[in-house]
Order: structure tokens, then sequence, then C-alpha cells
């Protein structure tokens, strides 16, 4: 089995309190940060389409502008979205992804190491994590970049449903 299963919640068998997590947090999205890995799993033959994309099953017509943490950018992509290929690292790509939110919040959408990287930065004010009902065996481990290190975090919310448990916390600083 893949990966497929942990987006289940957004994607597939999902209730009305999925729907509703995804729809404010896309809501509230000024610009988006992902990682190379996650831009080529979208951009490419099974990727996002004019109906899907960020935040599923959707309007595509007007989503934010991304910004992807890479060492180079594609030579040619199938996507023709706003997306902005940022050589500079995270810290980078949240900065320019912060300057043209606006109002909106930054989401780091991942993958992991790009999650795990803005988390280890200091860059994050909130998490929100999806626990899926499936248990992989491989891929990126969430928060390997914490190393030893520690972060607190307070409880803000929990939703469960049976295709997932949203987590929500705020980075206490």
């Amino acid at each position: 089995m893949g990966g497929e299963a942990i987006h289940d919640w957004a994607m597939g068998r999902r209730t009305d309190a999925d729907v509703k997590v995804l729809d404010d947090a896309v809501a509230d999205s000024g610009a988006v940060v992902m990682g190379r890995r996650l831009f080529d799993i979208v951009d490419g033959p099974h990727g996002w389409s004019d109906d899907v994309g960020y935040g599923g099953v959707r309007d595509q017509s007007s989503p934010p502008p991304y910004f992807v943490v890479t060492h180079r950018p594609p030579a040619t992509r199938r996507l023709s979205g706003d997306f902005t290929f940022v050589t500079g690292g995270v810290a980078e790509a949240v900065e320019r992804a912060r300057a043209a939110a606006g109002d909106g919040n930054v989401v780091v959408m991942g993958g992991a190491s790009v999650c795990d990287q803005c988390v280890a930065a200091g860059l994050a004010d909130e998490l929100r994590i999806h626990v899926a009902p499936v248990l992989l065996g491989g891929g990126t481990r969430l928060f390997d970049h914490l190393g030893t290190g520690t972060v607190p975090l307070e409880a803000l919310d929990v939703i469960t449903t049976p295709s997932a448990t949203h987590l929500f916390y705020r980075v206490i600083r």
C-alpha cells in the first residue's frame, strides 16, 4: 500500500468535519511552501489538474502562490500556476511566501523534511497535523530534523473523524 491513504480525509472518504478542516485551511492560505519532491508529485502525470489541486477537488481558478524549496528548478513543468522555485533554503522560501501572503497564512504543505526544517528553524507558529488511520513502513519521518531538541506546543483543538485525527497546536516560543 502506498502513501495515498494518508490523504483519504482530503481526497476520498471524507466527512463534513474533514471538509470543513480543509475548507478553513484553504480559505486562510495566502501562500504555500512545499518541497521539490512534493512539487514533482503534484506536477507529475497523476498530480494536480484543473479540478484537483491545492485543497483537493474544488475551484482552482485562484490558488495561492507556491514557493518550492529546491536545489535547482525543474527544466520543464506540466503545471502553469504561480510557482516560484527558491534555491536559498527554507527560511528564504518562508520569507518570500510571507511577503506574498498578504493577510493570509503561509502554509508549509510539506513534505516532511520541509515541515521539519521550518519547525527546527523556529519558522512555524502553528502545527496542523492530520493523522490517518494507517501505518506506513517507509517514507520520510516527521520531525527527524529536531534531533534531541524539544519544541513546546499548546494544544488548540482536536477533531476526530473516521478518516483522520486533526491536531492543532500553537508553537510556544
